[in-house]
């Protein structure tokens, strides 16, 4: 709700809206384009080069903003995302009404998104392409680093543009479970909150089902498996992922080594995110 409040704030002055996403459906927060209006809105899909080629076409033309302008990145597109960002949003702002900005000569772009998916670095990435300057906000691998909306970056001299960082906003009630697993499984939800366990259940059930096996071979198992626990016991055994737990007995406390379960699901989820299962499109 704060974010939304600032974002509300910050739109009087803005000129379009650059949405950045990881997954094209249920990685975007409907909420934001209702809560913030009108305006020109383009849609820059990260993470395509972990995607599944063969479901992008399906995925990318679907849900809510069809018709908007998409940026893919590169894999996808010859054009890196940097480069097509800003003639896209001084094409937009130039065929739109300005209204009580329309004696202005700068653009002024408003960055929203769920958490964790890279708002921060393409604004970093436009104003070291575009002015040859260094990092002007902070990044993070997790979510929650943007906390609050910051003042305007300056990204490039002709077209004079600005852009604004926001904090990432998630719908305050996620329509299903399924919706939650993939926001979590792209670190848009902190995994604690989650639990690795649950997830790691989730992404081998999404493997299966989209026959992506390249995990049998990586963690060399004899064949798929249809449960977590085998997969996470065979983890543990060949990476060595244990820890030393304290056992009361009879005649006092013993140490004893046991797998460490929550560790491979997070060497699980860590092999995901980096793209070593295969690619794979959530939506």
């Amino acid at each position: 709700a704060a974010g939304l409040r600032q974002m509300r704030a910050a739109l009087r002055r803005a000129d379009c809206l650059v949405e950045r996403s990881h997954i094209p459906l249920s990685g975007r927060n409907p909420a934001l384009q209702e809560a913030l209006g009108i305006r020109p809105h383009v849609l820059v899909l990260n993470k395509m080069d972990l995607a599944d080629s063969r479901r992008q076409p399906v995925s990318a033309g679907a849900g809510p903003g069809r018709g908007q302008p998409r940026c893919r990145r590169q894999g996808d597109s010859p054009v890196p995302v940097p480069l097509q960002v800003v003639p896209m949003v001084a094409s937009l702002v130039a065929s739109g009404p300005r209204y009580h900005r329309a004696e202005s000569s700068e653009h002024n772009i408003l960055v929203i998104g769920v958490p964790n998916v890279g708002k921060s670095s393409l604004i970093n990435s436009l104003r070291r392409l575009h002015l040859k300057k260094g990092k002007a906000t902070a990044v993070g691998g997790e979510p929650g680093v943007t906390k609050a909306v910051l003042s305007r970056i300056q990204v490039c001299e002709k077209p004079l543009m600005y852009l604004v960082d926001t904090p990432g906003v998630l719908p305050p009630r996620l329509g299903d479970v399924e919706t939650g697993m993939k926001l979590a499984l792209c670190g848009a939800i902190r995994d604690h909150l989650v639990g690795e366990d649950v997830m790691a259940d989730y992404l081998l059930y999404t493997l299966n089902k989209q026959q992506q096996f390249r995990y049998v071979q990586r963690y060399g198992l004899g064949q798929a498996c249809d449960h977590i626990e085998p997969l996470l016991k065979h983890v543990a055994l060949t990476q060595g992922r244990t820890q030393k737990v304290k056992v009361l007995t009879g005649t006092g406390n013993v140490n004893m080594m046991m797998l460490n379960y929550p560790a491979a699901a997070c060497e699980f989820l860590r092999d995901f995110r980096a793209g070593r299962l295969g690619r794979v499109t959530l939506d």
